[in-house]
């Protein structure tokens, strides 16, 4: 037993002054009291040493923490955070050691830094754990490609386009656009291959200047993609998560790029994301990474862009339509819709192993389907 909750102080003076009266029997007075000889014989010795404000509860935090975090490694964490102010104390902690700091706190540490030093809303962290997602195989098997809104400049608006690669989150391309038509970003895209090479396969939503969900999802620029021999998927509509890491890139690239964005100009937009592209894909650790950089797990595509495109070619057996206007071809005596971005270009008529069933190709892609029964 101790001290009872209720009037310690007071219990404690009462017991000092029964203890000092002449006679008294130390052991028994503690008994009543509920409390051991050692914690009688404790606040008597203070009694006399300090009077009553020896009887005061003491703080038991020691003088010393030997565990306790060096003030220049703290300072050194909140200034890197100052830095980036959306890493949380695993990025902060894996990038300080990609950099030659050896002696450092735990990752639980450095977020017990942040929240200490009011960096880390416990509410707002909770909104954005991480989902599992999907995942390509292998660098360039797939690039998620869509527009992060847009915000006011001093041109008009400011459109950042953003290309992801599905395999290592690398960001080949945050291009500032003043718009989003077909032919700005076709010119981001053939520099963006240029230097990385194509892809296999491009994720993109079902809004212009990629797609038109109301009644076919091709538009020009995903027909040359396709000409490009680059597979063409589109997300879900209405399911904006089907691009969940080029959504969750944007989500990071709103929180440390686009505030200091805004009223700018294009110029300067563009200098601030290829600024921090550099970060985010060499030095900011990721979490779906195991806390490598996105360049650890990316490398350059082994298929080369060619500013010409190829010769369309079909096999002899195929059935050849040159799509006309309002994106129709003629087969069986009949009229097939196909899509208005396909005018002037041949396609491939395929029978499938089911009776009066076709698929058909545009190249090496399936874009259609006949039912002739």
């Amino acid at each position: 037993m101790g001290w009872r909750e209720v009037s310690a102080m007071s219990q404690r003076r009462e017991f000092i002054e029964l203890a000092l009266q002449e006679g008294a029997n130390m052991s028994e007075l503690c008994r009543r009291f509920g409390i051991s000889r050692k914690t009688g014989y404790k606040f008597l010795n203070r009694y006399r040493s300090e009077g009553l404000s020896g009887l005061s509860d003491r703080c038991r935090r020691p003088l010393r923490c030997p565990t306790a975090t060096d003030p220049k490694t703290e300072q050194m964490i909140l200034h890197l955070r100052d830095r980036h102010s959306s890493w949380g104390g695993r990025k902060l902690r894996r990038y300080l050691e990609q950099r030659g700091h050896n002696v450092l706190p735990s990752p639980s540490t450095f977020t017990a830094i942040l929240k200490r030093n009011g960096y880390v809303v416990p509410e707002e962290a909770r909104r954005h754990r991480a989902w599992q997602r999907f995942e390509a195989e292998q660098a360039n098997d797939l690039w998620q490609m869509d527009f992060k809104g847009h915000f006011p400049i001093k041109e008009g608006r400011c459109h950042p386009l953003t290309i992801l690669d599905d395999h290592s989150r690398y960001a080949v391309c945050i291009a500032a656009c003043s718009d989003e038509q077909r032919e700005t970003v076709t010119e981001h895209l053939k520099r963006v291959f240029r230097t990385y090479g194509l892809p296999w396969a491009m994720l993109v939503d079902n809004g212009p200047p990629w797609g038109y969900a109301s009644y076919s999802p091709y538009t020009k620029l995903s027909v040359w993609l396709l000409r490009l021999d680059i597979k063409v998927i589109f997300s879900r509509p209405a399911h904006p998560q089907t691009l969940g890491k080029d959504e969750r890139f944007h989500r990071t690239l709103k929180a440390e790029v686009l505030g200091s964005c805004e009223n700018t100009s294009i110029t300067h937009c563009q200098r601030q994301f290829d600024s921090w592209r550099t970060v985010y894909n060499h030095e900011r650790p990721h979490e779906a990474l195991d806390m490598h950089v996105p360049a650890t797990r990316f490398q350059l595509s082994t298929r080369p862009f060619s500013e010409k495109l190829p010769h369309i070619e079909y096999g002899p057996d195929d059935h050849v339509r040159k799509v006309q206007d309002g994106g129709k071809i003629s087969f069986k005596n009949k009229e097939h819709q196909v899509s208005r971005a396909f005018k002037g270009q041949p396609v491939a008529i395929r029978p499938t192993q089911q009776d009066g069933k076709f698929h058909i190709y545009f190249l090496n892609h399936v874009i259609g389907h006949i039912d002739i029964r």
